[in-house]
């Protein structure tokens, strides 16, 4: 996603881990329209963790957003977002290397916005992972289910209050449907901590798939230059038992161009227990802050697993 005013408090707190907020380009503005375009471009040289791996080209972030607003009166706004994405790894032409990757429309309404079509399910928005690639999951909503092409999504933003709510409807044909689900996504400030929780149901559309229930908590805080934050997330699968995955991350804004990143993420799929940590560098040039450099280090505790790294550039606006 995002919708017009998707942006979680807890994500906005660890803004220190990203490499900037993009200005998009207004290609047009008149007449109550305003359409602009985005674009994240980053690519990066990388050998994963893990057993003989070989390092590689990664078109890792090559997207293309474009955003139409139609000011309507009386605080009433119809939006349109379309976006392509042409993310892949090297020149690998086996690998899909073109998409659509969000399209939808909706109505908003003072702070509150309500879309459908293909977006972000309302668990998308959850977790503190400030990794910039990692070997296991981030969290088990991304696990389970963060997007779909049958979205109907409802974004409110209060003073101290963030609320998003999403369902994901089975479509007719089993073979384009990604299930049914229900999330719910709720952000806030308390004694200058930023807590998060979100839910979400999911049934998949396979034949003989059991129910899975999912539910995360994160807390962040941060003080002067450093920002510390965790989070938990456990899927009950029935027969299969509870997975669970956590984080624990602090970010250091070291000057106004510089920013490192610390973390570790523990994931728990039941049958396998693994532990990844990661620490990177990200700087961005004073001139230009959507022009940024960036390298990564990240290892695993899995059995014969070599150290990962990458380095690359990205660019934005």
């Amino acid at each position: 996603m995002k919708n017009p005013i998707a942006k979680s408090v807890l994500v906005a707190m660890l803004g220190m881990a990203t490499t900037g907020v993009a200005q998009a380009a207004t290609i047009y503005e008149g007449n109550g329209l305003k359409y602009t375009l985005k674009g994240d471009w980053q690519i990066q040289m990388r050998q994963k963790a893990g057993v003989d791996k070989d390092l590689d080209v990664e078109f890792d972030d090559l997207e293309l957003k474009n955003s139409i607003v139609y000011d309507l009166d009386n605080n009433l706004q119809a939006f349109g977002q379309l976006d392509y994405s042409f993310d892949g790894e090297g020149n690998d032409s086996s690998k899909e290397s073109a998409k659509l990757e969000e399209a939808y429309v909706g109505l908003q309404f003072d702070n509150v916005a309500v879309a459908i079509g293909r977006q972000n399910l309302a668990g998308d928005e959850f977790g503190v992972e400030a990794a910039l690639e990692t070997h296991t999951a981030q969290d088990r909503f991304e696990q389970v289910a963060d997007k779909g092409d049958d979205v109907i999504r409802v974004d409110a933003k209060f003073d101290n209050l963030t609320v998003i709510a999403s369902a994901l409807v089975s479509a007719d044909s089993t073979a384009n449907g990604d299930g049914e689900a229900f999330d719910l996504f709720v952000a806030t400030k308390l004694a200058g901590v930023e807590l998060a929780g979100a839910y979400q149901t999911y049934e998949a559309n396979a034949a003989g798939s059991e129910d899975q229930n999912t539910w995360g908590l994160s807390a962040a805080y941060s003080f002067g230059s450093v920002a510390l934050a965790a989070d938990y997330s456990t899927t009950d699968t029935g027969s299969a038992g509870d997975k669970d995955v956590s984080n624990l991350v602090a970010v250091f804004k070291l000057s106004p161009t510089t920013k490192t990143a610390v973390g570790v993420v523990k994931s728990d799929e039941g049958a396998t227990d693994t532990t990844e940590w990661y620490a990177n560098v990200q700087y961005q040039f004073p001139s230009q802050k959507n022009v940024s450099l960036f390298a990564e280090i990240a290892d695993t505790d899995e059995a014969d697993s070599d150290l990962g790294y990458l380095a690359g550039m990205r660019i934005k606006f």
